[in-house]
């Protein structure tokens, strides 16, 4: 049996992360949202079918043919059609039952199990606002006899998830499936054809699933699967004057100089340069790499490969880029002074993040005159900087030009 994971999309909404990269190239843990879920798929399929569009030379170059031993494919979706044109792609490649899920939620290993064991049936689980979600009304404990998006009328709390199990008899219908209003065929359109005219079943999950679909998304899921099954290890050189608690995760090469503090869990990858005289806080993950220096404090936050906190910075609640480099003094402002949740501009509109800790998220290549304050919720687009002494009040989504002589 194989797996079809749907990568194809541009993914506006985390923009401006996937502006340098696709999607599933972003990380978590230490570990792409794609090599996440071929984890998961271990032991339960026998190859992986990706479907790509949207850089997808850099997804195959990162993966190649396969990835820890399980084969992996490329289906290249040629226009962003919906999901079930997604799927329907990839008729040709699959030649019996498979799984198919979305390219950007991490789902539990043993929740994909189970529904591998069924005939044909969608993850579901249980939500608290069900007009957030496609909902399905089931009968028999477990059969779906429709699915319904975004209810206004609430008949169930039994919400889609986004990893299915079919049979081949699914491209016929995603073949004969009209194009919704916005012009994609839906995946969702085809379930309820099958609900309606065959035994099509729900299996209730038991774990995990963390949806990125913002890119403070990418915070809960680092934070939850660095307390859920992460397994340290110490394989850098750490001082002996340093001081580490917890759940910590050294990678080779990573040198961790006197008076550090690591309160895990934290996880750090290889060639990093930790310190001296730094504090990093439980929930961080410090990519390959990169240098945390003198004074500086990170908490919560998710660090990609390259980048740079030298010196007298704070970080707190935050993504950055690969090969940012964050001026001496600068600080991530990641609490309102009322309380409230922070909002964050996303496509020109302001959205709730849910979070009442959240600073900022800081593209790749971005550099920070030193002492510059960002207010709680930026974005900094790839390339930008600020001038020494900035305060960010709004997202910089141009790189501006450097006066004469600077």
């Amino acid at each position: 049996m194989k797996a079809v994971i749907m990568a194809a999309g541009k993914s506006t909404r985390t923009y401006p992360l996937t502006l340098t990269r696709p999607k599933p190239l972003l990380t978590v843990a230490n570990r792409t949202i794609l090599e996440h879920q071929l984890r998961a798929l271990t032991g339960i399929v026998d190859g992986a079918i990706v479907v790509v569009n949207y850089m997808r030379e850099r997804i195959e170059a990162y993966f190649g043919a396969d990835y820890e031993g399980l084969p992996i494919e490329y289906v290249v979706q040629s226009e962003p059609l919906g999901t079930g044109h997604a799927v329907l792609q990839c008729a040709e490649a699959v030649d019996g039952p498979f799984l198919a899920m979305n390219g950007d939620d991490l789902y539990d290993p043993g929740d994909l199990a189970r529904l591998a064991q069924a005939e044909q049936a969608a993850l579901v689980r249980q939500v608290a606002d069900p007009r957030l979600y496609g909902i399905y009304e089931v009968v028999d404990g477990d059969r779906a006899v429709r699915l319904v998006e975004k209810p206004e009328q609430i008949f169930s709390t039994i919400a889609n998830v986004g990893a299915y199990k079919f049979t081949p008899a699914v491209f016929e219908v995603l073949a004969d499936t009209e194009k919704s209003p916005r012009g994609e065929i839906e995946i969702t359109s085809a379930i309820q054809t099958l609900a309606g005219t065959s035994d099509f079943r729900v299996v209730e999950m038991e774990g995990y699933w963390l949806a990125i679909g913002y890119p403070w998304h990418l915070l809960d899921a680092n934070e939850y699967l660095l307390t859920h099954g992460f397994e340290p290890e110490i394989l850098g050189d750490v001082s002996p004057a340093a001081d580490l608690n917890g759940r910590v995760s050294i990678g080779p090469g990573t040198v961790v100089r006197s008076g550090v503090v690591i309160d895990g869990p934290v996880c750090i990858g290889k060639d990093a340069s930790i310190g001296p005289d730094c504090w990093i806080r439980p929930g961080t993950t410090v990519g390959n790499g990169c240098r945390v220096g003198h004074g500086v404090e990170i908490k919560n936050s998710i660090l990609m490969d390259g980048c740079a906190v030298p010196h007298l910075s704070y970080v707190g609640d935050s993504v950055i880029g690969e090969g940012a480099n964050l001026g001496a003094g600068t600080i991530t402002a990641n609490f309102r002074h009322d309380g409230a949740n922070i909002p964050s501009m996303v496509k020109g509109k302001l959205v709730d993040s849910g979070r009442r800790k959240f600073g900022a998220i800081i593209s790749d290549g971005v550099h920070t005159g030193i002492n510059t304050a960002i207010y709680p919720g930026r974005k900094l687009w790839p390339d930008t900087f600020t001038y020494p002494n900035e305060a960010v009040t709004k997202d910089i989504t141009e790189v501006k030009r450097r006066p004469p002589g600077k």
